[in-house]
């Protein structure tokens, strides 16, 4: 499950009348957002993700916390069923899979990495230059939000399709989707968002704890 946190670490029914919308519209919102979020620093809430599909069509479900600051730090904290960590102090990315007692350590995801839509929400992606939008229905958002399908104007190996929901009011990004080539989707559901904490980069450092095996870009170090 470390992959499909990077899709995200990136739907229902669409308010009003979808099927009227142009795709110009669709630009039009997502520039919106994108100038919105360009005036948030930081913000922490809760998620919900949820995995299914692939080539083991499994489903799963976890949740926990996340908290993130512009540019590049990101913290995502699982907390249910199982506890691990997902820390990016925007130069290396942590993994720390607390049962496994094992910490993975590789650079931190950025702007060239264009398919992952949490790179958005922490400040090195561009929705409008980035992305072709469009109104489509995704699976899993809450009603209510309005959704978007991002397809990546570079292709990306790993993944399909990408989506965000909406909240028509406040602007606000309350989900995350990621179909990958497997058929798979990775799912974020994000709830008691709030923004411009005064987050810390002390937030985001992250130290490896006593007694773990430490792997290095995927490789054990000698």
């Amino acid at each position: 499950m470390v992959r499909p946190l990077l899709a995200t670490l990136a739907l229902v029914t669409l308010i009003g009348t979808a099927g009227a919308q142009q795709p110009d519209d669709a630009t039009a919102l997502a520039a919106k957002v994108q100038h919105r979020y360009n005036g948030i620093h930081d913000f922490q809430g809760e998620f919900v993700q949820t995995y299914e599909g692939g080539v083991l069509r499994t489903k799963t479900t976890e949740q926990g916390t996340v908290a993130i600051k512009r540019p590049g730090r990101m913290r995502f904290t699982y907390t249910k069923p199982e506890r691990k960590e997902f820390v990016s102090d925007g130069v290396r990315l942590y993994t720390h899979l607390v049962a496994d007692k094992q910490v993975i350590v590789s650079p931190a995801p950025d702007a060239s990495d264009d398919s992952v839509p949490a790179l958005f929400l922490a400040g090195q992606s561009d929705l409008t230059r980035d992305y072709v939008l469009s109104f489509t229905p995704l699976p899993g958002a809450a009603t209510g939000l309005t959704t978007l399908k991002m397809v990546p104007r570079n292709s990306h190996s790993d993944y399909d399709a990408l989506g965000i929901g909406i909240d028509p009011k406040t602007l606000q990004i309350q989900f995350l989707t990621a179909v990958d080539k497997q058929g798979g989707r990775s799912s974020f559901s994000f709830s008691n968002l709030k923004e411009n904490r005064g987050l810390s980069d002390k937030d985001f450092e992250f130290r490896i704890p006593r007694g773990v095996d430490v792997v290095t870009n995927g490789t054990r170090p000698q």
